[in-house]
């Protein structure tokens, strides 16, 4: 099937959005990012992703905010040609700085999402992407964790927010016709990972004969899924899609924290200094994706085992570090 030719990518600069632009152009598409290059993590690392699409002809760069009104109006509208399609990445992102934001995270996740959809229906768009999360599913005793799964009980406002703008997506899709995807993304791991998330983080503690903080008591499971595996999804549902589905997007195979540590230590040669630390709020105990949906809709399979994915990201943190 044929890829829409020209798209919109809010957070086109971050780590999920960067490898997406990757296989957009590869692809032969026109890709506008709209990015603000926040704070959250050094906005450097974000230039770093950009770098080598400024080169590419097919590739324009917007800096700003989901939230400014003036801008998106601008961009929805001057561009050179319609956007045949929005892929809505753009988010604050983690679940334990959440906690102490709570407002920011509603502001950009909730109100953010629904200017990015009101721009969408004034210049005529129908078919729209919307990066959500496996952590709306909160501390699901049921596993794996299913599409038609009760979602009403978030145990972070991260959480709250994504389940939130699901519910503001459904309402477009219906007033709208607009054809929307929704993707529960699982643990999303790989080279240009954001630098507070797990396995960069142990990786660099480790490297670097640091203590690594253990939160509890190293049995949570997280359901870690390789980014080439996430993108194979992404596309599959940009050139597939009708109507309005959520879909997980996993690995649909489970890691103990525990384990997880063992096998950066096996990869990286060397052992880490564990510091044990007491069960944070809002993490919940595990996440595992029920992928059957996916797989039947989208022909999506998941083709990176996590000790592969592990050698990949090592090798990649290695040639950063030098």
């Amino acid at each position: 099937m044929e890829l829409p030719q020209n798209i919109l990518v809010t957070g086109g600069a971050g780590f999920i959005g960067s490898h997406l632009v990757d296989r957009l152009l590869a692809k032969g598409c026109r890709v506008t990012v709209l990015d603000d290059f926040n704070d959250y993590y050094d906005p450097r690392i974000k230039r770093g992703n950009v770098a080598p699409h400024l080169k590419n002809p097919r590739y324009a760069l917007v800096e700003g905010d989901i939230r400014d009104r003036q801008l998106l109006a601008q961009i929805f509208t001057e561009g050179k040609d319609k956007f045949d399609l929005v892929v809505h990445l753009a988010a604050r992102a983690g679940v334990r700085p959440s906690l102490m934001q709570p407002s920011l995270y509603c502001d950009v996740n909730v109100v953010g999402t629904s200017l990015i959809l009101d721009a969408a229906v004034k210049s005529g768009i129908k078919k729209f992407v919307f990066a959500s999360s496996s952590s709306v599913y909160g501390d699901n005793e049921k596993v794996p964790f299913s599409e038609t799964d009760s979602v009403d009980n978030p145990v972070s406002p991260y959480a709250a927010t994504k389940r939130a703008a699901e519910l503001v997506c459904y309402t477009y899709h219906h007033l709208f016709q607009m054809d929307i995807a929704c993707l529960r993304f699982f643990t999303v791991y790989g080279p240009r990972q954001r630098p507070e998330m797990a396995i960069h983080k142990f990786t660099r503690l480790i490297s670097e004969g640091k203590p690594l903080p253990m939160f509890g008591d190293g049995g949570t499971e997280r359901d870690y899924t390789y980014i080439d595996d996430i993108i194979d999804g992404v596309i599959s549902i940009i050139e597939r899609h009708r109507g309005y589905e959520i879909y997980n997007l996993g690995d649909s195979n489970p890691i103990p924290l525990a384990r997880l540590v063992k096998l950066i230590e096996e990869t990286l040669g060397k052992k880490a200094l564990i510091r044990r630390e007491p069960p944070q709020p809002g993490d919940v105990r595990r996440t595992f994706a029920d992928i059957g949906k996916a797989r039947r809709m989208l022909g999506y399979e998941p083709r990176v085992p996590i000790e592969e994915g592990i050698r990949r990201f090592v090798r990649w943190y290695g040639e950063q570090a030098h």
